[in-house]
């Protein structure tokens, strides 16, 4: 089977791609940029230029192609918007598919999106949803709340860093799932046909919220967090003043999404009726304590290695400096 990735150089793309060639399938991944995704080619994936909001560059990237993953959404430094990517393109994407006689199709959503119609990309993927199933194509909607990949760069980096760390008012716990496994559960869809025309969560085993996120790293790290607690009408002030200006409508709508965060409604799910549906043990699913244990112990082992080296040279390090990243 021959498959096309949208998104491939993204967080969640890039691990579809891996475990797409681990499993022998032909990929192709539609890019804006081959200097950029010139690792993929590497790695052994074709790479054809395209735009998903240009429709007619998807024709080309589809030719002989049997089934598309989609793991792309817009970015806040994009200079198109939310709505022209997440809902022109993609129903550019689909009208596309179903010309070109693409019946396989592999969509991304966000668990209980339709709690939320005040969230303009959650909205539009509750559309996008609904676009999909009255297309004809044989779909699967796949439904994260969270990348273990995020906590990184929100939690663990600043805690080491000795900054802050900054955390909604109100919390909410969240499933957060590795993108490795996500990746699993969207290439396994394309061998499983009680996958077609359905829609399945894919969540991490249990919700944590950001309290419990800093005490572990703090305990994994040895340091003291330093936390800042937003104040969620704050963020709705700043939101309506860049609704004020193009330049900030994507920032703006990206701030919309500070309402699920500061909700207080735990995004989780169970997962006991999909794994047997996928075929994947849950025991193999990565926990977020074992997540964070792991690059603890890769990064500890990296701040020893190159202070041994400064102390052999004769050099110092300030401690408000950051060792990494």
């Amino acid at each position: 089977m021959k498959i096309l990735i949208l998104g491939a150089t993204g967080t969640l793309g890039r691990q579809i791609v891996r475990r797409a060639l681990d499993e022998n399938y032909e990929v192709r991944c539609l890019v804006r940029s081959y200097n950029r995704a010139s690792f993929l080619k590497e790695w052994g994936a074709e790479l054809i230029g395209g735009n998903l909001c240009q429709p007619k560059s998807l024709i080309p990237a589809l030719e002989g192609v049997d089934a598309v993953i989609d793991a792309s959404t817009s970015r806040p430094t994009d200079s198109l918007s939310i709505k022209q990517v997440d809902w022109e393109g993609k129903v550019s994407l689909i009208q596309a598919l179903v010309a070109q006689g693409v019946e396989r199709f592999i969509f991304f959503s966000f668990l209980n999106a339709e709690k939320y119609p005040q969230v303009p990309l959650l909205e539009i993927k509750r559309c996008t949803e609904l676009f999909i199933a009255e297309s004809g194509l044989k779909y699967t909607i796949l439904k994260p709340c969270g990348f273990l990949q995020g906590l990184i760069g929100q939690y663990a980096v600043p805690i080491l860093d000795k900054q802050s760390v900054w955390v909604p008012g109100q919390g909410t716990a969240i499933a957060y799932m590795d993108t490795q496994d996500i990746a699993k559960f969207a290439v396994r869809a394309l061998s499983v046909p009680e996958t077609e025309n359905k829609s399945f969560p894919v969540v991490g085993p249990r919700a944590w919220d950001a309290n419990e996120i800093i005490r572990m790293c703090e305990r994994l790290s040895g340091e003291k967090a330093k936390v800042t607690r937003t104040n969620i009408n704050l963020l709705r002030i700043f939101r309506q003043f860049t609704r004020s200006f193009q330049w900030g409508w994507n920032i703006a709508d990206r701030l919309a999404f500070a309402e699920v965060l500061a909700s207080g409604q735990p995004l989780t799910t169970s997962m006991d009726e999909v794994y047997p549906v996928f075929s994947i043990n849950p025991e193999e699913i990565t926990t977020l304590e074992s997540y964070l244990q792991e690059y603890y112990t890769r990064i500890m082992k990296k701040i020893k290695q190159i202070e041994y080296e400064q102390a052999k040279s004769g050099k110092t390090t300030s401690k408000n400096k950051p060792l990494f990243f």
